[in-house]
């Protein structure tokens, strides 16, 4: 993986990508997201190797361009980890929040599958909580925000937003994030090849495995 940048960002010429990005950094390890449940409204901490781990966001950061807006989740486990990265007063986003899982909240794939077989999220999405649609919504007016900025933009957020995000980035319809893998405590970076949105790196958590 290509070292993150350093620098201001120099006047867009006009064959240059346009100044805006995304950096992404999902949450540090719950007790839910070690043990596969589903999370979205249950506001829990971070568990110990959470805490370890964001705080090592914070040294991967450090090269990092100067951010002109730093954004968060309004779930716990997201601002918490914003603030051991070094971001201690982020925005808060409503539409950052995870995908509503509704009734599969706390729920891990194995047990929602006991009687949807073969179920999954992008696929099928949870039972009366938010649709494709309804996410891809948030992740839009997200995007939009984004390119709006002259500059790079840091985000804190979840797993399955954070790769629907990935997707709507590239133009891609939310299901395209099934094949993105993200994990815990890892950056992200969205921005452009020229004028096309581009996947400049994924799911960085500082090591290959």
């Amino acid at each position: 993986m290509a070292p993150f940048y350093r620098g201001t960002v120099a006047a867009v010429a006009p064959d240059d990508p346009p100044a805006s990005q995304l950096w992404l950094v999902r949450h540090g390890e719950t007790e839910w997201s070690a043990s596969g449940r589903h999370t979205s409204r249950t506001d829990l901490d971070l568990t110990a190797a959470g805490v370890e781990a964001a705080t090592a966001v914070g040294g991967r950061l450090a090269a990092a361009p100067a951010f002109v807006r730093v954004v968060a989740s309004p779930r716990l486990r997201a601002r918490r980890t914003a603030a051991l990265a070094g971001h201690a007063d982020p925005e808060v986003v409503e539409d950052l929040a995870e995908w509503d899982y509704g009734e599969d909240e706390g729920l891990t794939t194995p047990q929602i599958r006991e009687d949807r077989p073969g179920w999954t999220v992008w696929a099928d999405g949870p039972r009366g909580g938010e649709t494709a649609a309804d996410v891809t919504a948030r992740a839009d007016r997200v995007v939009a925000m984004v390119r709006a900025a002259d500059g790079p933009v840091l985000a804190f957020s979840h797993g399955h937003f954070c790769r629907v995000l990935g997707a709507r980035w590239l133009g891609l319809p939310a299901s395209a994030g099934a094949h993105l893998k993200l994990s815990t405590a890892s950056v992200s970076v969205l921005g452009w090849e020229r004028e096309t949105p581009a996947l400049l790196h994924w799911n960085d958590t500082g090591r290959l495995d």
